[in-house]
């Protein structure tokens, strides 16, 4: 039996009632292409009312703003790929990531947001299924800190695997149910799949290299602990 598979039967409850199913497959990776979609709009979307100033004849006083509007897109859109190639992807330009490069996408992606990341992570190779962890864990810390606070990210070598640790303090620190759920393992029972994916998708690959992901939820605090083995599959 897969992993998937495995862990979608162990989701039905003991009362007998039948409870919804962890996607596998095809559906997975609609949800997936489907939250991509949705990141990728919203810049790409500027880009081109960007150039439409620049074809309004009406309009030729905005040249400048609307430059501007093109460029910041533009950039927003490159750091979206750049962190979805690792964060979902095999990006199979490169077998391993340096500590220092993950660093950067989440700097590219979280940049201009109202919580600051206080990055404590030496500089250390790590493998893909590291760096996905590793991303994807850093970047929904900062994600539970919408109003502002610090998202702060460390890491621990040992002889018997990696810890992760993003902790987000802040006054309304907080994570939607659906992003509590994709964290623990639990299929959607309601609320937005978008919301619920990243989390998911986190969890997933935590567990699929046989690491554990632990979430907890205090006053104006968020805690993600993941607990890797050293030697995975790439």
């Amino acid at each position: 039996m897969s992993f998937l598979t495995d862990t979608a039967a162990r989701t039905s409850g003991h009362s007998g009632e039948e409870q919804p199913a962890l996607p596998q497959g095809a559906e997975l990776t609609a949800l997936v292409a489907a939250k991509l979609c949705h990141d990728f709009i919203s810049p790409s979307g500027a880009v081109m009312s960007g150039l439409d100033l620049l074809d309004d004849p009406t309009a030729q006083d905005m040249r400048d703003d609307a430059m501007g509007l093109i460029r910041q897109s533009a950039r927003k859109m490159i750091s979206l790929v750049n962190f979805s190639r690792v964060a979902f992807g095999s990006s199979s330009s490169a077998e391993r990531f340096s500590s220092t490069e993950i660093h950067n996408l989440v700097l590219g992606l979280t940049d201009g947001g109202r919580a600051q990341i206080d990055w404590r992570i030496p500089e250390m190779s790590l493998s893909k299924p590291h760096a996905r962890a590793l991303l994807n864990l850093a970047y929904l810390t900062h994600s539970a800190l919408a109003l502002g606070g610090t998202a702060t990210i460390t890491a621990r070598q040992e002889d018997n695997g990696l810890t992760l640790a993003g902790q987000a303090q802040g006054n309304r620190a907080r994570l939607k149910p659906e992003a509590l759920a994709g964290l623990r393992g639990q299929p959607l029972s309601e609320g937005l799949h978008g919301q619920w994916i990243q989390p998911y998708w986190l969890w997933l690959t935590i567990s699929e290299i046989g690491g554990r992901l632990d979430t907890v939820v205090e006053e104006q605090c968020i805690s993600l602990l993941a607990r890797l083995p050293n030697h995975v599959e790439i």
